[in-house]
């Protein structure tokens, strides 16, 4: 299904996150931000790459490799990305929704 996101037509699934990745880009990113009441900072944005480059590489995600990951620890996760941090993190990052994720 096609939905517009700051001015450019996406694909996305039945729960907003984007299904070609090649689509994504910043400005979606804070758009899709903004619609979970979220402001990126700096911070935001690390976790975001962090995501993205596991992305590339098909680790897949979950709550304990966030941990593990050095990059933030779950307590800021949580502050960061306060609703279901692993399912908002990667829908702003537009990757698929992790299979660890309801």
């Amino acid at each position: 299904m096609e939905k517009m996101i700051s001015g450019k037509q996406v694909s996305v699934n039945e729960e907003g996150f984007l299904t070609d990745f090649s689509q994504w880009n910043k400005d979606i990113a804070n758009e899709i931000a903004k619609e979970e009441n979220i402001q990126l900072t700096e911070r935001h944005w690390e976790v975001i790459n962090y995501l993205q480059e596991q992305h590339r590489k098909e680790i897949p995600m979950s709550i304990r490799k966030i941990r593990n990951s050095g990059v933030v620890d779950i307590k800021e996760f949580y502050q960061l990305f306060p609703q279901g941090p692993l399912k908002t993190a990667s829908k702003i990052a537009g990757i698929p929704k992790p299979v660890s994720c309801i």
